[in-house]
Parts: C-alpha cells; structure tokens; sequence
C-alpha cells in the first residue's frame, strides 16, 4: 500500500495541482491577447530557472556532475522544452482540460520509451489500465463528434491539430521521465530542474526566432495571463523541489494528476470554456486511471 500522507503534504500537492492547472489556464488567457507560446516558454522556464539556480546556490547544493549526468542533461532539457512548445501549443488551440487530459497520457508513452530504449518489460497493471485510459481519452475527446454535432471529420478538423500536439508533449515528456530516472541517479533534483529549465527557456527562445522574435502582450489582460503563468508554475516548481522533499513526499506523486480537474473548473470560471458532460466522464476516467497507476506500487 503507498505511504499514507499528512494532511500538509496531501495538501500541498493539490496546491501544486491547482497552480499547474491554473498556469495553463492563464497560459490561454496570454496567448489570446498576443502572446506567443515561444515567449511563454521563453519567460516561464527563464525566470524558473534562475529562481531555481538560486535556491541551488542558497543551499550550497554540490555541483558536481558525473560524466552521464553531463551526457543526459542536455537531452532532458531538450525534451522538456518540447514538451513544454508542444503542451501550450495544444493549450492555445484546445479547451485547456482537454489539452492536459491527452497530455496525461505521458505514463503509457513511459512504458513505450523504457521497453524501446531500455528493454523494460510494462508491469501488467500498466497494460490492464492502457484500455481503460485509452476509453476515457476517447470520450473526453469525443472522437466521433456526435457531442459537437460536427461529425467525426468536422469535429477532427477543428481539434486535431491539438491533440496532435498534446500527444506529441506526451511522448516527449515520457521519454525525458525515463532519461531522468535512468541516467540521473545520483543528482540532486533541483540542480536537474535548473539546467532542464535553463536549457528549455533557450530551446524556447530560438524557436521564436522562426516567428520574428518574442511577442508580448498586446492588452492588459494579456499581461496577467503572462504574469500569472510565470507565477504559478515557478512557485509550484520551487514548491515541488524544496518543501515536498522536507515532507516525504514522491514530486511526481499521482494526487496532482487531479490537475486536469482544477483546470476544467478554472477555465469555465475563467474563460468560460465547457465541455459536454461525456467528455467530463471521460475525462474522469483518465484522472482516476492515471493516479491508481501512481498510487500502485510495484
């Protein structure tokens, strides 16, 4: 049976939960009003980083890297910047909860990654799940568009570019995870999460070279949007790699995949955003799928 948990540690990490889902909340309110998904990639993972490095420097945290880490860092970093482009890519062209229930698909293209790469064999709960997960992605998505009324090819048309890029986040995300647990052993976790961050808010930036540059916010609502995405999802990453340690507690923890939760409320309060009610079904399927795998041990 997993760890049971304090009541400050349960509740730390539906703050986190809540935080990530309102970053990409806010993360839509910014691209609406101008901004580009490159200048919010490019902002976030800077400030991140460097918010990070100095808690690293604060700490004394030891920096010395093994020949391995130096080989896998700059990997991971790539990887989370992919997947970063790719997530608000699909936050900016889908309702935000959709968006994050494709990209909570990531445990499946884990096991992809470990039995490619790695030649790891997926743990029978995995492969009972995978049906389950797949079915609730399937109606939160409404893939035959019986709930938009536009058909399986218009409903496809208007989202599929979306969902292509959540997956794509997915995958990508899937396989940095497998990198970090086989080939950062050893590292201290902020010391990994300022370099990825680092390395992922330059990937970000050249890629909007390929757009004419940053682009800013061109109305006030806009620059909340900014400011708030920046906010929430530094705070909830120095949360992640500072108090959660004190308190016992796995960062990746299955509690915050209640993430694409928080985020269908906020972008109805917010953005007034709404989904039909077997997609809310469906997408409950996947959060619940999604945190029994990280709740399973073994």
């Amino acid at each position: 049976m997993p760890q049971s948990l304090s009541r400050t540690a349960f509740a730390t990490l539906l703050l986190i939960a809540f935080m990530m889902g309102a970053n990409h909340v806010a993360a839509r309110l910014a691209f609406d009003h101008g901004v580009t998904v490159a200048t919010a990639v490019t902002v976030r993972s800077g400030i991140t980083a460097l918010v990070v490095a100095a808690i690293v420097l604060f700490a004394r945290v030891p920096l010395r890297l093994q020949a391995r880490h130096r080989k896998a860092l700059p990997a991971i970093g790539l990887l989370v910047g992919v997947q970063s482009l790719c997530l608000y890519a699909a936050v900016a062209r889908l309702p935000v909860a959709l968006a994050l229930l494709a990209f909570n698909t990531y445990p499946l293209w884990t096991a992809f990654w470990a039995r490619v790469i790695y030649g790891h064999r997926p743990a029978p709960h995995l492969l009972k799940a995978m049906p389950l997960m797949l079915l609730g992605l399937a109606l939160a998505l409404d893939v035959s568009g019986a709930a938009s009324g536009l058909g399986a090819g218009g409903h496809w048309a208007r989202i599929g570019v979306g969902v292509g890029f959540a997956l794509a986040a997915a995958a990508s995300f899937g396989l940095a995870l497998v990198f970090t647990q086989h080939e950062t052993a050893g590292l201290d976790g902020r010391v990994r999460t300022a370099s990825t961050m680092a390395i992922a808010s330059v990937i970000a930036l050249v890629a909007s070279t390929t757009q004419g540059g940053l682009h800013f916010p061109n109305a006030m609502a806009g620059w909340w949007g900014l400011a708030g995405l920046t906010f929430l999802y530094g705070t909830a990453f120095t949360i992640m790699f500072t108090v959660l340690p004190r308190l016992g507690v796995v960062g990746n923890s299955a509690i915050m995949n209640i993430e694409p939760i928080f985020a269908l409320v906020l972008a109805w309060v917010f953005l007034g955003q709404s989904i039909a009610a077997i997609q809310v079904a469906g997408g409950l399927i996947v959060v619940a799928t999604v945190m029994w795998l990280g709740l399973r041990r073994g």
